[in-house]
């Protein structure tokens, strides 16, 4: 059997799963069922590269690549797209949001490379319903309360809608120690400290949006 390129032979694989003479399991899949699973592989990565284990790394880095196809080959059964489309996009996309490497930009620092990315990515969904129509759009609902607050306040802060420091509360040992305890008191009143962070991010990013809002509107 000639030699094939591995990502070829995964698809392969992947087909067979879903074929009728496949996988009882797989072909009964669709995207949603699927959705959590590449989640739980994201944060199995992340253990592997915290570890410092190559090993495991490659071999949790093969099983996200594994959602890719999976999902590829389920769009490719209805006619949506396939994994070469996915591919070729994301070449595309890199190619057009790094244009002081392909093209003619001077963008030399990495504030101006933000910049320039954030412009591009606003300018790519202009007119399309994932017009980003604020600084702070294109934050995912579903990242955890903390990421999702961390996010918001980077993106406020590049663009001008926060700016300078906030009241001290110790150092970095004082400040995870609080955060731990700020769990530890919400699980004992039988709250949900992602679900009392979620719910609060709200409030200040409606203020930022609103802030934001008067300012272009000035």
């Amino acid at each position: 059997m000639a030699k094939t390129k591995a990502i070829d032979e995964l698809i392969r694989v992947m087909v067979k799963l879903r074929s009728p003479t496949g996988c009882p399991w797989d072909r009964e899949q669709d995207h949603r069922s699927l959705r959590w699973h590449a989640v739980e592989e994201v944060y199995e990565l992340m253990d592997a590269v915290e570890a410092g284990d190559d090993h495991e790394m490659a071999e949790e880095l093969g099983d996200l690549l594994l959602q890719v196809v999976f999902h590829c080959q389920m769009a490719k059964e209805r006619g949506a797209f396939d994994f070469d489309e996915v591919a070729r996009n994301i070449v595309n996309k890199l190619i057009r949001r790094h244009p002081h490497v392909f093209g003619s930009s001077k963008a030399k620092t990495v504030d101006a490379v933000w910049a320039q990315w954030e412009q591009i990515k606003k300018a790519e969904k202009k007119g399309t319903r994932h017009e980003r129509v604020s600084a702070l759009d294109g934050i995912p609902g579903h990242l955890p309360a903390l990421l999702r607050a961390e996010k918001l306040v980077k993106k406020a802060r590049k663009t001008g809608l926060l700016k300078g420091k906030t009241k001290k509360c110790g150092n970095r040992a004082e400040v995870a120690r609080k955060l731990f305890e700020l769990a530890e008191y919400a699980q004992s009143r039988g709250w949900s400290a992602e679900d009392l962070l979620r719910g609060e991010i709200r409030r200040p990013e409606r203020e930022l949006r609103k802030k934001e809002k008067n300012n272009f509107a000035l």
